[in-house]
């Protein structure tokens, strides 16, 4: 009889996490946006939030937790109980940070299980009119005449625009003085006033600028040309072969979350991401919807961590 028990009892306990699945979620949902309110993060978080509590029929709060280029919030998350309630919109800078910070309070490829990329958005290479340069294979020979004579803005040390910029300059093996700024804001401000020479802005920014003729785009850093300006090449067809560059964006779970759960929330996205009233939502703010499976986020992470650890290293960049 015990024994007959003890199996019933195994048996409740491994259909626990099935049953739960099966109802989740029965509350609000919590979606840590680790950045502050109005950047490419915050949007395509509450986009997808949106959507997802229509879905799923529970409430989803986005929760911006900013500070030390995104660690503070992706903390939160990785510490959170893995039952589906704490959810991290991450990007990028998870494969950025591990080389840029001495320590972590978390372990970006071991604490977190990847539930499904959501969007990337292109950068491009702009410059001011006046520069003496009209394509990108002009201003390479520009810069290797004049080593040290022209200048890049990015939005901080260690900031995507800044590791974007190290990486093309190392390729084409040109020397460009590095100009930090607080932000893509400060960044397009000094370009248009002719303070520096270039600046790799996210699409979304630069384009206004372009349109109207008060910048010149010289590249696009994405694998195929962007729809908004299909007459502008990608910088690897314009002289920098396998150059790619792209902010992109995916939902987390902390590690140990029911992979039943980790499921459905992969399904209910993608369904999402793939509909037509989503993808415009998105389209709109210049993100392509990037749907995937969470083991090729899981790739995806392990090999930008990889390729962007090499970038740091080769620039000789110092940790925080």
């Amino acid at each position: 009889m015990r024994y007959l028990w003890a199996i019933a009892f195994a048996a409740s306990i491994a259909a626990a996490p099935l049953a739960s699945a099966q109802t989740y979620p029965t509350r609000p949902i919590r979606m840590v946006v680790p950045f502050a309110p109005g950047g490419g993060s915050d949007i395509s978080g509450r986009i997808l939030a949106e959507v997802l509590q229509q879905a799923l029929g529970q409430t989803v709060v986005v929760d911006n937790r900013a500070g030390a280029g995104s660690t503070i919030g992706t903390d939160i998350v990785a510490k959170a109980s893995p039952d589906g309630y704490t959810l991290l919109l991450g990007n990028i800078s998870m494969a950025f940070n591990p080389a840029l910070y001495k320590s972590l309070p978390y372990d970006g490829l071991r604490d977190f299980t990847p539930v499904s990329l959501v969007v990337e958005q292109p950068n491009i290479l702009v410059a001011h009119p006046s520069l003496p340069a009209k394509t990108l294979g002009e201003f390479i020979t520009l810069a290797r005449s004049a080593p040290g004579k022209f200048t890049y803005a990015s939005a901080g040390v260690g900031s995507g625009t800044h590791l974007a910029m190290e990486l093309l300059t190392l390729s084409l093996k040109i020397e460009l003085v590095h100009v930090p700024y607080k932000g893509t804001g400060p960044s397009l401000t000094a370009l248009l006033g002719n303070e520096i020479s270039v600046f790799l802005s996210t699409f979304a920014s630069a384009l206004p600028h372009v349109k109207a003729g008060r910048l010149r785009a010289l590249g696009v850093t994405s694998t195929r040309r962007a729809s908004a300006l299909p007459e502008v090449p990608t910088i690897a067809e314009a002289g920098v072969p396998g150059y790619e560059y792209s902010t992109w964006y995916g939902v987390l779970a902390p590690a140990g979350t029911p992979r039943a759960i980790v499921e459905k929330l992969n399904r209910t996205t993608v369904r999402l991401l793939n509909s037509p009233d989503t993808r415009q939502k998105y389209l709109a703010q210049g993100m392509d919807p990037i749907p995937s499976t969470s083991a090729e986020y899981s790739a995806r992470l392990k090999s930008e961590t990889a390729k962007w650890t090499k970038v740091v290293r080769a620039a000789k960049i110092q940790p925080f």
